[in-house]
């Protein structure tokens, strides 16, 4: 039974040096209470302090969850980093979506990861030193091709450096290290239909993108990112605008896309030379929207969106690739059909800068299998306003708001897992769970209850609220591609978290969902493991 051998391997996770290594610190619980009952901290992920070198500075930390399949066969040797080759890798297995960012990519746990423990030493005891402009020759490295790499990972950041973590060990140190020496990793992404070995994403604050095989870099024991594929070389294409987010295009065949600092988003093709020179036309109104194609059929990025002044802050994909939510430092949501290179719609926060926003899909457990069901209906965004807000794609505007941050909100993510305790399971889903961080808030929307009565019209009239008060907001209908202002804040639905709790001693930057459990991680790369309270139960 899958379930059985999650929880048997999670049982096995808390030894008696792994507890006191997870200590708490004073006034932290080691559990939150939700509506169906307690989340329990089961372990702790971090990196090793010793490895860390912060000459250039602190980043923010991100985590991207991987889920690697068994090593097709036969095996291939590992391939020159000079260029580009399928046979770098095995085929990329399956990554479910986190939510994000997107952002993107929600797993269980499937059992220990097989070797893991045979490069820990190697890997782990040493940083793996790379330049920001290039990557380890093969005459140079020494794999272990017997290494599998089946299991589940996570790649975090922290300072100049990418760890890669093996979720199912019960170490808390990473199995790898990778140190960039001119600039840091800021944003990654997992592929999880890549059809050869590039399936990992970095993005650098100098500009600078690689693409690798997240399998090679496990089987390589040496102390370099081998086998990698480098875009943007030097900021050669954008004078080095900082990367801000990256994600892989769903069902794209290895289409991706960057977003930067100065407004604009590139789109790449992986299996085309990263060196390739491309040129765009000058953009000549920094406020419009605008699409530039690269002039010749070799050129690598293919195409420079133009979507706002300053900064684009976080990009995401709607699951079937229809449509790309973008966020900035302007304050606008904007979607934009990706394939038709349009805007739908877009609307601004009520103050200050959006950070971060998600695609609510769906996932259904049917016999123990996870299956992901298109829904796209809703999008959430959170920024410097302290709220999260929840957006309608039918309706093109607000349909509910959360108030009970008090600091900023840095990234916010569908329960793509959850089902309300009432649910009979039939019919369509008519609450939603999600999460948003700075500090740990859950919230529960019920559609029917909360913005379906708000928006009922008496005869002849407009929506009617308890106040008696009338709103041009669910009246106003905007055209397609309009930007729409911040609506009146009385018109909104308001909702409160069910569950405000302070879980790490510094700020979350970070939030996963998986089937077994919530993964939590602070700005400063320590990641928490919270098992559900069925899960918690049983063992």
């Amino acid at each position: 039974m899958i379930r059985d051998t999650m929880i048997k391997t999670a049982n096995g996770m808390i030894s008696a040096s792994s507890s006191s290594a997870n200590a708490q610190s004073p006034g932290l619980k080691t559990y939150f209470k939700t509506p169906e009952g307690r989340y329990k901290l089961h372990y702790e992920k971090t990196h090793p302090s010793g490895l860390l070198h912060y000459a250039h500075g602190k980043t923010v930390t991100q985590v991207t969850l991987a889920h690697l399949k068994d090593k097709p066969a036969p095996s291939t040797p590992t391939a020159s980093s000079s260029s580009f080759s399928a046979s770098s890798g095995v085929r990329s297995a399956a990554a479910r979506w986190l939510g994000a960012g997107n952002g993107s990519r929600a797993l269980g746990f499937v059992g220990g990861n097989v070797g893991s423990k045979s490069i820990s030493s190697s890997s782990s005891s040493s940083s793996s030193r790379i330049g920001s402009l290039g990557a380890s020759s093969s005459s140079n490295s020494m794999t272990n091709s017997n290494f599998d790499g089946k299991g589940t990972y996570l790649i975090f950041n922290v300072g100049d450096a990418i760890f890669i973590s093996d979720l199912n060990s019960q170490d808390k140190d990473p199995i790898k290290s990778i140190h960039f020496s001119n600039s840091n990793p800021v944003c990654h992404a997992f592929d999880q239909d890549a059809k050869d070995g590039h399936d990992l994403l970095i993005g650098l604050n100098s500009g600078d993108v690689y693409s690798v095989s997240l399998r090679q870099q496990l089987q390589d024991v040496g102390k370099r990112l081998v086998g990698a594929q480098h875009y943007n070389k030097e900021g050669s294409v954008n004078n080095s605008s900082h990367c801000t987010s990256i994600a892989w295009v769903p069902g794209g065949d290895g289409v991706f896309v960057v977003a930067h600092t100065d407004g604009n988003m590139y789109v790449y093709e992986k299996n085309k030379d990263g060196a390739s020179d491309s040129s765009f036309s000058v953009v000549k109104d920094q406020n419009q929207f605008s699409v530039s194609h690269a002039r010749y059929s070799k050129s690598n990025p293919i195409a420079r969106w133009h979507v706002c002044q300053g900064s684009i802050n976080s990009i995401a994909f709607s699951f079937d690739g229809a449509y790309l939510a973008t966020v900035g430092r302007d304050g606008y949501l904007r979607v934009f059909d990706y394939s038709k290179e349009q805007l739908v719609f877009g609307g601004k926060s009520y103050y200050g800068a959006l950070l971060c926003c998600a695609w609510r899909f769906c996932i259904l457990v049917l016999d123990k299998l996870c299956k992901l069901v298109m829904d796209g209906k809703y999008i959430l965004t959170g920024g410097e306003d302290d709220l999260v807000q929840v957006w309608s794609m039918e309706d093109r505007k607000v349909v509910a708001q959360g108030e009970g941050h008090n600091s900023w909100v840095s990234e916010v993510v569908f329960d793509s897992y959850w089902s309300s305790p009432n649910s009979d399971g039939g019919g369509e889903t008519v609450m939603y769970r999600f999460g948003s961080v700075g500090q740990l808030l859950l919230w529960d929307l019920e559609m029917d209850e909360i913005v379906v009565p708000l928006r009922r019209c008496p005869p002849g009239g407009s929506p009617t609220y308890s106040t008696g008060s009338q709103s041009s907001h669910w009246d106003s209908v905007f055209p397609l591609g309009t930007l729409q202002p911040a609506p009146n804040i009385r018109d909104v639905p308001k909702i409160s978290p069910v569950v405000a709790h302070r879980v790490h001693t510094e700020p979350l930057s970070g939030l996963t969902f998986t089937q077994e459990s919530v993964l939590t991680v602070c700005r400063e790369g320590h990641i928490k493991i919270w098992m559900r309270p069925g899960v918690a139960e049983s063992q």
